[in-house]
């Protein structure tokens, strides 16, 4: 596996359904130093303060039958919902000129609903999109998994 290459100025976007790190690098392609440039956090409320509803039934339209009806997963709806909101505002600093090219950094339930919310001019920004869950981890260790060969890049 070789070390990944983060160009001057490019964003490496580090993210899941709740997290959202923004990060530039202010070194250069051989020397990288990301910086934090923004964050952003969701902070998912309880299940039962997102619906408190049980989950309803429904009636067949031959015989007596009755079924349920499956219950809305309210914490994959915000998760989409935050994602969505990221997606707008790194659309936002595409199409202002901030940045030119991105990293995406995800586990790929969150790259699943990324990718398909991407305009034209997004996807033309993203370089590389790596599959990995690493919004926990401090920046220092961010920038040491993506540059020390522990990377498998995937274009």
């Amino acid at each position: 596996m070789s070390a990944l290459s983060i160009h001057e100025g490019e964003w490496v976007v580090v993210c899941d359904g709740g997290k959202a790190l923004i990060l530039e690098n202010a070194g250069d392609g051989k020397f990288p130093n990301l910086r934090t440039r923004d964050v952003f956090e969701h902070k998912a409320l309880a299940t039962h303060d997102l619906g408190t509803d049980k989950p309803g039934r429904s009636h067949s339209s031959v015989g007596h039958g009755r079924s349920a009806v499956a219950q809305t997963d309210w914490h994959d709806q915000e998760e989409q919902a935050f994602l969505a909101d990221l997606v707008q505002k790194l659309e936002a600093a595409i199409t202002a000129q901030k940045v030119k090219s991105l990293i995406v950094v995800a586990p790929p339930r969150a790259l699943g609903v990324l990718r398909p919310a991407y305009s034209g001019a997004l996807r033309a920004a993203v370089r590389i999109e790596l599959d990995k869950d690493l919004v926990k981890l401090p920046v220092h260790e961010i920038e040491k998994h993506l540059t020390a060969g522990h990377a498998a890049a995937s274009a």
